[in-house]
């Protein structure tokens, strides 16, 4: 009995559940990235990985295409992680970014961000093209997500993606995301990466504000502030180029 009314509150507070779900999950992965990466490995990253985990279970428990969402006490979370909370997120972060600190880095900072952003989006198009995806939407979509993870969920949107393929450009961000947090201690020395000019302009080019951010941590966490600052410029420069630009680009080329 007690059961049914506990389920019965948190059904009917759906949205409120989802928040303390993904809370909880949150709260895990950044202990398991403690205990078992010594924070090599983002906390972030480990919650996009079992989130999506519990997606492809969920969807296959039900059998519907909105993973846990379509079991009724989670409904909640295909509000919290729908187009609108999301846009609204990325708005916010924007809001909250300070133009006059990008000038720090000066034109080679921002002219990383830009290169970043191609560079990135160019891989992640090819990448498609050799598993076999020949429409130039698939293709940006996926290319945006080799960008970041959010950057291909908002540009999927936008160009009207299916699911799969905004899955695959969340995947493909999340794999980036953990080979730049993984790598980037090993490559410090090579590349010079001992500064706050070089971690700008290391920020600009990888992109991944939370890969960027766990290996500047592994690295010299003084560095962090730097390269997560032009990481975060990336993001909006990539949710600017993608869907326009970059995608006119690959229309042109596949259309």
């Amino acid at each position: 009995m007690l059961n049914d009314v506990i389920t019965a509150v948190l059904i009917k507070n759906d949205l409120v559940t989802a928040f303390a779900f993904i809370g909880l999950l949150v709260f895990i992965s950044y202990r398991f990235s403690d205990w078992l990466t010594r924070g090599r490995i983002h906390g972030s990253a480990l919650a996009i990985t079992l989130g999506l985990v519990l997606a492809y279970f969920g969807g296959k428990y039900t059998g519907g295409s909105n993973g846990l969402a379509d079991i009724p006490i989670f409904a909640g979370i295909g509000i919290m992680g729908g187009a609108m909370l999301r846009d609204f997120a990325i708005v916010s972060t924007a809001f909250g970014a300070d133009l006059s600190s990008l000038k720090k880095a000066g034109y080679v900072g921002a002219i990383s961000i830009i290169i970043g952003v191609i560079l990135s989006f160019t891989i992640g198009g090819i990448v498609a093209v050799l598993f076999g995806y020949s429409d130039p939407i698939s293709i940006a979509t996926i290319g945006a997500g080799a960008a970041t993870y959010i950057v291909g969920p908002v540009t999927g949107t936008a160009l009207g993606a299916s699911t799969e393929v905004i899955a695959l450009s969340v995947a493909a961000g999340l794999v980036k995301s953990v080979l730049v947090m993984v790598g980037t201690p090993l490559i410090a020395k090579t590349v010079g990466l001992n500064n706050p000019t070089s971690a700008m302009i290391y920020g600009g080019l990888m992109g991944t504000t939370s890969g960027v951010a766990g290996g500047l941590a592994a690295t010299d966490p003084k560095l962090v502030p730097y390269g997560a600052m032009t990481a975060t410029f990336y993001t909006g420069i990539g949710c600017l180029l993608a869907p326009s630009l970059l995608f006119m680009i690959v229309s042109l080329i596949f259309g």
